[in-house]
């Protein structure tokens, strides 16, 4: 594996991927990436007049989006239809549904989607805040889904296509899968080390996301090939999610995308004593979303930011925070937060595709409360009152004693003025 600083390397619009191979051709690196795309810089576009609209512009590793909002990994992004939807729709990227070398492998069930409503179990239930799912990745052939990126690639080339990939643990695999999938014209590419279920004996998806030494090994793979932007995509299902971001940016990887869905048992149906979603009688546990995890996933992501602003500063890294955003003021605690976008997923399955217009107006209603022009003018400004509790309790204490400082009224008799006299008198009355 490559050194933490030839990893962190970034010269002339090459990302630290050039680094990882010392026999890869470095002459071809990017030579055919648009302009748009080299120096791999995140911004957002310059401070709009005081007359207009904020400006939800953003380009992120050299990729230009309208808006932060990117639809999520899942079946909102399952096949040509629904993509294309998204793009006329006005959703500022797409992450395809994740694919992998042979679907023939992958073999789905229905019922497959559990949703938690409000209310105790056999009550009269109203809205949904939690949804589970036991979908596994794209069980359509890789060559239908290419072919379809190509497609939307060619009818839509100024807008961002990001493909999901996941392998087994096979380097000649992973070659083969980045290889083929970009020579569609996807725009950069996300790596699933994070599905909670199905084919963990595979080595896929949360299998190496959470085994750290795996996950450098199969990093060190896909970036010593990948010509395009790398996201790293997150299991929560771990103790410190720290470790795999780090790991996975240390190996060439320019995005960390968190977090995926978190491992659950949605319930039991108290009538039939039968688990949900049940197929046949039966089910297994899934992975948990929409807006009841949004707090954990908040946490999540401040962890990461948090550790990329310390170990990584300055570097051309980015952040795409997931995990229940339902609205643009969700989205606005993201990019508080570091987020430089911020992907929905279930939020669509429940809202559909033009919900992203609303999701821009509320962003920007929010923009317009603070005053903020840009996308940056704000992200990451709410990380620095984060600290640890002993640090909370040192400073409450010296706030009471400030206030007690207060209460004592005047510290000499220089300091009576004539308007606040009354005043300044009771400052010091003790009953």
């Amino acid at each position: 594996m490559a050194s933490m600083s030839s990893a962190l390397t970034r010269f002339s619009g090459l990302s630290s991927k050039t680094t990882l191979s010392p026999d890869f051709d470095h002459s071809s690196r990017r030579t055919f990436l648009p302009p748009n795309r080299v120096g791999l810089k995140i911004s957002s576009s310059s401070s709009a007049a005081a007359d207009s609209e904020p400006d939800l512009s953003v380009t992120v590793n050299g990729l230009k989006m309208p808006n932060p909002f990117v639809i999520g990994s899942g079946p909102p992004g399952t096949n040509y239809t629904v993509m294309k939807r998204a793009f006329d729709e006005g959703w500022g990227a797409v992450i395809a549904k994740t694919v992998s070398l042979d679907a023939s492998k992958v073999i789905n069930v229905t019922p497959r989607y559990a949703r938690l409503k409000t209310g105790s179990n056999g009550s009269a239930k109203t809205d949904v805040i939690g949804w589970q799912n036991i979908e596994l990745i794209s069980d359509r052939p890789l060559e239908t889904m290419l072919k379809e990126f190509k497609q939307l690639k060619q009818e839509y080339p100024d807008r961002i296509l990001i493909a999901s990939i996941m392998e087994e643990y096979s380097k000649t695999g992973w070659e083969e899968l980045i290889d083929r999938v970009e020579q569609t014209g996807v725009d950069a590419l996300e790596i699933n080390f994070s599905c909670p279920h199905g084919m963990p004996e595979r080595r896929m998806g949360a299998a190496v996301g959470q085994d750290c030494a795996l996950l450098e090994e199969v990093c060190g793979w896909i970036n010593a090939k990948a010509t395009v932007p790398v996201w790293a995509k997150m299991t929560p299902n771990i103790t410190d999610i720290t470790e795999p971001a780090r790991v996975s940016l240390k190996s060439g990887c320019e995005g960390i995308a968190a977090i995926n869905t978190i491992m659950s048992v949605m319930g039991i149906d108290l009538k039939t004593l039968h688990p949900e979603p049940c197929v046949e009688g039966y089910s297994t546990p899934g992975g948990y979303s929409y807006k009841a995890v949004r707090p954990i996933a908040l946490a999540k992501v401040m962890n990461i930011a948090q550790m990329m602003k310390s170990e990584f500063g300055g570097k051309d890294y980015s952040l795409s925070g997931i995990g229940g955003v339902e609205t643009g003021y969700d989205a606005a605690e993201f990019i508080l937060l570091g987020s430089n976008t911020v992907q929905v997923c279930t939020g669509v399955m429940v809202h559909g595709y033009g919900h992203v217009k609303t999701l821009c107006a509320e962003l920007q209603d929010f923009m317009k409360q603070h005053n903020f022009s840009t996308i940056e003018d704000f992200r990451g400004h709410s990380l620095q009152y984060f600290t640890t509790h002993t640090d909370l309790v040192r400073r409450q204490k010296e706030a009471i004693e400030q206030r007690k400082a207060e209460r004592k009224g005047l510290k000499s008799d220089k300091d009576w003025t004539g308007d606040g006299f009354v005043k300044e008198t009771e400052s010091m009355v003790s009953n």
